[in-house]
């Protein structure tokens, strides 16, 4: 309802003009396991969707971009799944209805089994799950709507709420752990905004470099062509 009325809020503003905005940019997130899997589905992967089905229309037709910021926990994630479920998720082709059927199973198999990791999802990393949804969600948006450019990104491992607990645990300060800066974390989705990205329903690393959906691809390798 709130992002609705944001929607309705912003248009009311703007008046006459029809398709006042430039961007939309899905950053929110959550990873706490504990939060469990459809608390992390509703955040992570629905709540981009909520946030687009609200504000695509007030998107200017020629120029509007989309970016959906999410994560290399998602490639991750599909590099152990099952053939089937990398097919479904990185298919050209996905639909919202196939995305939403494989999450229902995942919450299926959550609540029932204990021993998900023999299910050929993967269904061990509800972050994992919910970032590679939100990545084929990406493909099916874009497809959807060809005059916008529409893709997504991980930020690489920043230094946030989000993370910080994780050095904590390791007794480490975040640098100790490797993570960036917030600042440094927004190149790839400036990049997005604003450079020239090749195509649409696309996956950039932190980098700013395309990288595939299905397997992990590291800093400064050669960009993903598939």
């Amino acid at each position: 309802v709130s992002v609705k009325s944001a929607a309705e809020e912003v248009a009311k503003k703007f008046g006459r003009t029809s398709s006042p905005l430039y961007a939309i940019v899905n950053n929110a997130g959550i990873g706490n396991p504990k939060l469990g899997l459809n608390k992390i589905l509703q955040v992570n992967t629905y709540g981009p969707k909520r946030v687009c089905d609200a504000f695509l229309p007030l998107l200017d037709p020629s120029i509007g971009r989309v970016v959906n910021v999410t994560s290399a926990s998602g490639p991750t994630y599909l590099a152990g799944c099952s053939e089937e479920v990398k097919k479904i998720l990185t298919s050209p082709e996905v639909s919202w209805t196939e995305i939403e059927e494989f999450m229902a199973e995942c919450l299926k198999l959550n609540i029932e089994s204990e021993q998900t990791t023999d299910q050929g999802s993967g269904i061990d990393s509800a972050y994992g799950i919910s970032k590679a949804c939100t990545n084929a969600y990406t493909i099916y948006l874009a497809r959807e709507n060809p005059k916008f450019t529409i893709n997504a990104c991980t930020p690489g491992f920043i230094e946030t709420d989000l993370t910080r607990p994780m050095a904590e645990a390791n007794s480490k300060t975040p640098a100790e752990m490797g993570m960036k800066s917030p600042e440094e974390g927004a190149s790839a989705s400036i990049f997005l905004l604003m450079g020239n990205p090749s195509g649409s329903g696309h996956y950039y690393g932190s980098d700013c470099v395309r990288s595939p959906f299905d397997k992990y691809r590291s800093p400064g390798d050669p960009p993903y062509t598939g």
